[in-house]
């Protein structure tokens, strides 16, 4: 790398919010130049305005020929993608009461085939390089069936499923793959949440732990440690102790 840097080039989805965006400005001298994609072209172009290691790539995930295209267009200009981070989400309040179909269709969409989507024009270049990592972005939501998570929650769980199918058949290749699973982080698509949010962290926080993940380039990157200890006890738990804690704790009558 040159003058030290850990990362000649990384990629970051879902960068124009949250996680990404923050994670975007911690990589300044870490990298040699980060390019950021999201569907807002007008906001990645002016968070990059007065970052020079920042190059915009407006995208939508959902659309395989164009990420296939991005890819291809940040390569060409900026030479390997040596990390990718597949942070693009969306989040939505889903009920047994009330399941809409389309907020699931669009959480499978940018969740789950938009992280399919990159990979799937991520790997071969990697592969045939012999080098490189990759960071799913999942969720602690997706260790078990929580109440409201319809839309979000199956989505995440398929990201752990896909990324633990991953990492070892990837790993002979010389790629390495990490899972995020975070809490809750105080973003623009957790703020409106209608329920309590424990061990809320700042995103700064959040996108800090990330990074420190990625620069020991672990498996799993967890934040924040007590809520997510937290899910990981329910996901062992025996199926009538988990319904009872969800019947008694989680789960909102109100409706």
């Amino acid at each position: 790398m040159d003058d030290g840097k850990r990362w000649n080039l990384v990629w970051i989805t879902g960068a124009s919010s949250g996680i990404g965006r923050e994670l975007a400005c911690l990589l300044e001298g870490k990298a040699g130049k980060v390019a950021i994609s999201a569907r807002s072209a007008d906001t990645l172009e002016s968070l990059a305005a007065d970052k020079w290691w920042l190059s915009p790539y407006p995208l939508d995930v959902t659309d395989e020929a164009a990420v296939s295209d991005c890819v291809r267009a940040i390569e060409a200009e900026h030479g390997p993608i040596d990390l990718a981070v597949l942070n693009a989400a969306t989040w939505s309040i889903v009920e047994a009461s009330d399941l809409s179909v389309d907020a699931i269709r669009r959480g499978v969409e940018v969740n789950y085939m938009g992280v399919v989507h990159a990979l799937a024009a991520l790997i071969p270049a990697m592969r045939r390089r012999g080098s490189g990592h990759i960071a799913i972005v999942a969720s602690s939501a997706g260790y078990r069936g929580l109440p409201k998570s319809a839309a979000y929650g199956p989505t995440k769980a398929a990201l752990i499923n896909l990324a633990e199918t991953l990492r070892s058949e990837l790993k002979p290749f010389g790629i390495t793959i990490s899972l995020v699973n975070s809490g809750f982080v105080d973003t623009p698509m957790t703020r409106d949440n209608p329920f309590p949010m424990p061990f809320l962290i700042p995103v700064r926080e959040a996108a800090s732990r990330l990074l420190a993940g990625l620069e020991r380039r672990k498996y799993e990157i967890v934040f924040p440690r007590r809520f997510v200890f937290g899910l990981k006890l329910l996901r062992i738990l025996p199926n009538r102790i988990f319904f009872r804690i969800v019947d008694r704790y989680l789960l909102d009558r109100k409706g």
